[in-house]
């Protein structure tokens, strides 16, 4: 069995201010090629199809006619989980009509014991969705008071899976999760840090021949090779620069993983970070003059509109970053800037209450504020 693993694609997305509906309409058309040349058995998705709850009409129709073509014209089963960006009520919706045309989206915990069961030469494989949860999601539908953090959560999970599976399948776990030791970047939205670390251990998904990961935007195998992320389909930030972004093929004989690879998409434009002095970059000439840039400038005096000038030779310029003009103390002021988009809300909240009062927040005001934090984040999930 061959199978395409891509997940991440945020449709709708906004990258400082910029609609990147058109580049992934794009990006999009070049996965349906690769689709069409590599003639898989299963397309999974891994979560977070939109970039928000409540997505723009043109991610909806980009998400609707990309769906058409895998499912009616290509008649390739299509295997979808909502992740943290997506409402799962709004994805939900027509869930089970859907899996008569070949589409399994699954956006809710409850419906996702029983696996979708696909065969091949070999026999069965069992592909387990499970969508991104929240702890306190897990304690209820299991029923389990002991579940507080997202290790937990994922533990009670995989138990509950193992207690009805056929032990002659084959098993994918499809999920959309943080694992320990994976690599982030500065596009990614932090997961719940409420009653403990957001991480998972790799180890807990041992036994299933592929796990099949969302929320990473960086192609990734984490403790095992068969435990992967397929990265986001475009870069959605100037962290991912070098990243080399597409999608995971895998093939499946009799007894597991066969082999895996990476497929590369070429954008319609690149995102790069470009440094030098202004008078030097005004004269470049070289491929990608149209690719979407973070300029460092090294000039150490005053320039007159400098953003102005560098958009007349590359029209997508998005950021600027005067490192010549201010220093050092500019660099260090710019590094506790991007160590706080690191942090959790509670952390944020944390640092700034120590500011204020000069002392650690206690205990009591730390689980109020929890509680709080939890409910505006279901809140906001579920509109």
């Amino acid at each position: 069995m061959k199978i395409i693993h891509t997940a991440d694609w945020h449709l709708g997305k906004l990258v400082h201010q910029l609609h990147m509906t058109e580049d992934q309409e794009y990006i999009l058309d070049q996965f349906i090629e690769l689709v069409k040349d590599e003639q898989p058995d299963v397309v999974i998705i891994a979560g977070d199809l939109y970039d928000r709850a409540v997505p723009p009409k043109e991610a909806v129709d980009l998400l609707n006619r990309t769906l058409i073509t895998l499912i009616y014209d290509l008649n390739i089963p299509v295997l979808a989980i909502s992740g943290n960006h997506d409402s799962p009520d709004r994805l939900n919706f027509g869930s089970q009509l859907f899996k008569r045309q070949q589409f399994y989206l699954q956006a809710r915990l409850e419906d996702a014991w029983k696996p979708v069961r696909i065969p091949d030469e070999y026999g069965q494989v069992s592909f387990y969705l499970i969508p991104y949860i929240e702890p306190s999601e897990v304690r209820k539908e299991l029923d389990d008071e002991s579940v507080d953090t997202h290790q937990q959560a994922m533990e009670a999970i995989v138990k509950r899976i193992k207690e009805d599976q056929v032990a002659d399948d084959r098993h994918v776990f499809v999920g959309h999760a943080f694992l320990a030791g994976g690599m982030e970047s500065e596009s990614e939205e932090r997961l719940s840090m409420l009653g403990g670390a957001p991480y998972i251990n790799a180890e807990l998904f041992n036994d299933f021949s592929y796990v099949a990961l969302g929320h990473l935007h960086q192609p990734q195998k984490v403790k095992n090779e068969t435990i992967r992320y397929s990265g986001s389909l475009l870069k959605y930030s100037f962290s991912e620069a070098n990243h080399k972004k597409g999608v995971t093929i895998v093939e499946l004989d009799g007894s597991g993983v066969a082999s895996i690879r990476q497929e590369r998409l070429k954008p319609k434009r690149d995102m790069r970070v470009k440094e030098g002095y202004l008078h030097d970059l005004l004269k470049v000439n070289e491929e990608g003059m149209e690719d979407y840039l973070h300029i460092k400038l090294l000039d150490e005096g005053q320039i007159l509109d400098p953003m102005g000038k560098l958009r007349k030779k590359f029209p997508n310029v998005l950021s600027l970053e005067r490192v010549g003009l201010i220093g050092k103390a500019y660099t260090e002021q710019l590094s506790n800037v991007q160590e706080r988009k690191q942090m959790s809300h509670m952390e944020l909240f944390e640092s700034f209450y120590k500011e204020v009062k000069g002392t650690d927040m206690d205990q009591d005001r730390r689980d109020a504020i929890s509680t709080v934090i939890n409910e505006i984040q279901e809140e906001e999930r579920n509109q």
